[in-house]
């Protein structure tokens, strides 16, 4: 068994799922993405008993492009992220009816296979294309499947669809240079070379662009909102849980350890970028009225959190953005779905149309509640452990980054409790708020168990990341040393 199976197996049930037809296609969709999540969890078993389970072969002799698929502690992590919050996500769609059902379906499982693509590639070109490609399946559900008035809903997909685009040029442009100079595009051989100090300034800004565009990072952020806004429930999900982690995980894996020496000379420009992000969309969030706006701009001002720790080069930076990138996907599709169960009933996405729901629907309240003090940070829940980590690594590269990184615990508890109580307390809405359903509740506490699991017992995760981390470590100090 290798990781290549988990990619055949997504690959497989895009295609199975489109022929079974619209009738089976939501079952077909499920079954392979959690024989997806079973064989990821094969391979790390086997991976911690060193076993081998990586895949590479010769794709082309000129340009020298090998197809290959790494498995370590940071690839696998985020493939059992991808392969874990697939099945949630087609699972918590079953409440909706979609027209073109096996069609929808079949794009998701191509978009998960595209991104764990994307986390296990270490060809530069073979990780190109997956990046790419992920963007075709998310660019029609969004448009097809989203909300809202169409023609708004084209712009902001298009948008979408061109920013990520362009700024992935810059990145293409970037390893056609690097393979000039090394004859490969292979991550340890771009790791080994000699570039100048001028050479690492230009490629690491080309890196990032794309990346800071995916994140997003401000001032490239302003797609985001309104992507989220417009996309379907399951597309918001993907792009928030997953896609975006694409970018965070690409900044430790390629940018950081091929641009060493730019890195420490930019670090604290890109840090008070990233941490501009936080208290940015912060402010944004607390004027926002509609809820899955206000959901986007507190993760731009999380993932911002998380991009400062990455770029501060520190052991606790990287640690912790690896284990707030698996609390924030789990956590950030636990909200997305509160706010489509809420619209399921009350048709309406305006926080000021909600109101007096806890007292109709007590199970749904409390686990709203529950994911609401998993994205504050409440001690006991997996972003607490993420955020005390980047917290201390700001804190190693100036202690005023921590204060101002801090901010987005202190404000997220404010406008996030504050859209709780909006939502769930006050006047009742003149429509009656059924409690949740079995598969609803049922997705809400697996979302759930999983953030107080690991917010209680951290040490599997940062046990099995520790090694790969301490190699990026190596390639980026030796240079500096």
């Amino acid at each position: 068994m290798n990781v290549a199976l988990i990619l055949i197996i997504l690959l497989v049930g895009a295609l199975a799922t489109w022929f079974v037809g619209d009738k089976f296609a939501s079952k077909a969709a499920l079954f392979f993405s959690v024989a997806a999540f079973a064989v990821t969890l094969g391979v790390i078993y086997l991976f911690t008993q060193d076993q081998t389970v990586s895949f590479h072969f010769l794709w082309s002799r000129k340009p020298h492009i090998v197809f290959g698929l790494q498995a370590d502690g940071l690839s696998l992590t985020m493939t059992a992220l991808t392969t874990a919050l697939t099945p949630i996500i087609v699972y918590s769609s079953f409440g909706n009816l979609f027209p073109r059902t096996r069609t929808f379906y079949a794009l998701i499982l191509l978009m998960a296979a595209a991104m764990v693509g994307s986390f296990l590639a270490v060809d530069g070109i073979v990780y190109y294309i997956f990046w790419e490609v992920s963007l075709i399946p998310i660019y029609f559900i969004a448009l097809t499947w989203g909300g809202g008035d169409a023609e708004e809903r084209k712009k902001a997909i298009i948008k979408f669809f061109i920013y990520t685009f362009a700024g992935s040029l810059f990145m293409l442009f970037a390893f056609v240079y690097l393979y000039q100079k090394s004859h490969s595009f292979l991550n340890l051989h771009l790791y080994a070379l000699n570039l100048s100090a001028k050479e690492q300034q230009w490629i690491y800004w080309a890196f990032f662009l794309a990346y800071a565009i995916k994140t997003p990072i401000i001032p490239f952020h302003t797609w985001q909102a309104n992507t989220y806004q417009k996309a379907p429930a399951v597309g918001t999900m993907l792009l928030s849980g997953i896609m975006l982690k694409m970018a965070l995980f690409s900044i430790v894996r390629w940018q950081l350890p091929i641009t060493p020496f730019a890195a420490e000379q930019n670090k604290f420009i890109v840090v008070g970028l990233c941490l501009a992000g936080v208290i940015y969309g912060s402010i944004l969030a607390l004027k926002q009225t509609n809820i899955k706006k206000l959901l986007a701009y507190s993760s731009l001002a999380h993932v911002g959190l998380i991009a400062a720790g990455a770029y501060t080069l520190t052991t606790d930076g990287i640690r912790g953005a690896f284990i707030q990138m698996l609390a924030h996907g789990f956590s950030v599709v636990g909200l997305f779905f509160a706010a489509e169960v809420i619209e399921r009933r009350y048709g309406t996405q305006e926080i000021a149309e909600m109101g007096g729901i806890r007292p109709q629907a007590p199970k749904f309240a409390s686990m709203f509640m529950i994911l609401v003090m998993a994205s504050v940070a409440l001690p006991g829940t997996f972003s607490f452990v993420g955020e005390f980590e980047l917290l201390y690594s700001l804190a190693q590269a100036h202690i005023a980054l921590a204060v101002v990184g801090g901010t987005t615990i202190i404000l997220g508890a404010f406008y996030m409790l504050r859209m709780f109580q909006q939502v769930m307390l006050g006047e009742t809405n003149a429509k009656p708020f059924a409690d949740v359903t079995f598969s609803e509740g049922l997705t809400f506490v697996i979302i759930i168990a999983v953030l107080i699991f690991f917010g209680l017992h951290p040490k599997p995760i940062t046990d099995f990341i520790q090694p790969e981390i301490e190699k990026v470590l190596f390639y980026i100090n030796r240079y500096n040393s």
